[in-house]
């Protein structure tokens, strides 16, 4: 017959009790992780229902060019407060911003997919960003926009 003492059974407690605290609190990091980027794709779709983000979205879409030097006799110079450069620089900062959030693993690919629209803003916008990176001779101009839009169009491609 086996004899188990008292502190024997209290370190065998003490043990699992550690274990099972351990595991609920990786487990409680991942819930809130999921919860915070919940919480900012949230935020951000909101920013994507506001008028004067539509109303630019809208202008985009309505814009007609070849090239960056055809929008710039059109439209105006991108650094410009003309209305349609105006809605290009909106759209573009913000699909920076998502970008940089999502490089950075603070947002969930597949949300990002589902909540927005990026390859269609990114190829209506590449002749104006590529026209961009050449006069600023910036290369990386928008380099995180391009980086969303390679990631989403990684998530559209069929399995």
């Amino acid at each position: 017959m086996v004899e188990i003492d008292v502190q024997t059974v209290s370190i065998a407690i003490a043990s699992a009790s550690i274990t099972l605290a351990a595991v609920y609190y990786v487990w409680q990091i991942r819930h809130q992780t999921r919860i915070r980027q919940t919480d900012l794709v949230i935020r951000l779709s909101d920013f994507g229902t506001r008028k004067d983000f539509l109303e630019a979205c809208t202008n985009i879409f309505e814009a007609e060019f070849e090239d960056y030097d055809d929008f710039v006799r059109k439209y105006g110079a991108f650094f410009s407060k003309e209305p349609i450069p105006m809605s290009f620089f909106i759209v573009g900062n913000f699909m920076e911003r998502v970008g940089v959030l999502l490089k950075n693993k603070l947002l969930d690919v597949t949300l990002v997919s589902q909540l927005m629209t990026v390859t269609d803003f990114w190829e209506k916008m590449k002749p104006l960003i590529k026209g961009i990176r050449k006069e600023e001779h910036n290369q990386n101009y928008y380099a995180y926009f391009e980086y969303l839009y390679n990631e989403m169009k990684k998530i559209e491609q069929p399995q």
